[in-house]
């Protein structure tokens, strides 16, 4: 980034008038580097630049984080589903900068309210959870429901679908950054669309998403993408990542 604004001042100051002003303009045009092309995905297939997680035909992606055992999930109908009490699930490849884009349906058949409602939660890094709820006339507390990072940012709105009807989280993040002595010298930062509706828009993590207590900060480097065993049966399908 700085070499490419230093070849455009150069350009700027050769080709200046004698009174300072620009008067070419070629002289603002940057022509390198040139963005790689990415073929977009047709429907709901992924960019050409994605890493697929799941595709709805087996595993070989995830694991158990119980001893990294074979994931005991339910896959059924192009959809994993979570097994309650089987655990949580991440990735075997460990990401920082990314754009995650998954699709999540809540049990159609409602049982419970609040938190005990079609509850589960997209980690990134294992640390950070965008909380998955079914919230769809289904009140909580506002810093814990469907979109919310999770006991930090309430959702900018409701976007939730009815209970066992598909709905999409498309994520941008930024991993915090630490020193050489484990100190944070710059926050994870989130932008979350539910269903193509903005809920969060760039927002800074204060850190851990803990259920009790505070955000920690502990320093790490690159981790996993991890989906939460909360009991309940909530299923994914249509996973992909790209690295940013």
């Amino acid at each position: 980034m700085r070499s490419i604004f230093l070849l455009l001042i150069i350009s700027l100051l050769t080709n200046c008038s004698v009174s300072g002003q620009i008067t070419d303009p070629k002289a603002t045009e940057v022509h390198h580097p040139v963005p790689k092309v990415v073929k977009p995905g047709d429907g709901t297939a992924p960019p050409s630049d994605a890493i697929v997680l799941f595709d709805g035909k087996n595993f070989n992606e995830w694991t158990s984080i119980k001893d990294n055992a074979p994931v005991k999930w339910t896959l059924k109908d192009s959809a994993m589903t979570v097994l309650g009490g089987s655990g949580n699930i991440k990735t075997k490849r460990q990401f920082a900068d990314v754009q995650l884009h998954l699709e999540f349906r809540t049990p159609a058949v409602v049982k419970g309210k609040g938190q005990l409602r079609g509850n589960s939660g997209v980690f990134l890094q294992e640390r950070y959870e965008v909380q998955v709820l079914d919230n769809h006339e289904n009140g909580t507390y506002p810093n814990g429901q469907a979109g919310s990072v999770y006991k930090q940012y309430i959702p900018l709105v409701n976007a939730c679908k009815k209970p066992g009807e598909w709905q999409t989280y498309d994520i941008i993040y930024t991993a915090p950054k630490f020193n050489k002595d484990g100190i944070r010298v710059s926050a994870g930062r989130l932008t979350v669309l539910q269903n193509n509706i903005l809920v969060q828009n760039n927002i800074e993590i204060q850190g851990t998403t803990e259920y009790i207590g505070l955000p920690k900060n502990i320093a790490h480097g690159k981790a996993s993408i991890m989906l939460q065993d909360h009991g309940d049966l909530v299923s994914y399908r249509n996973v992909w990542i790209r690295e940013l």
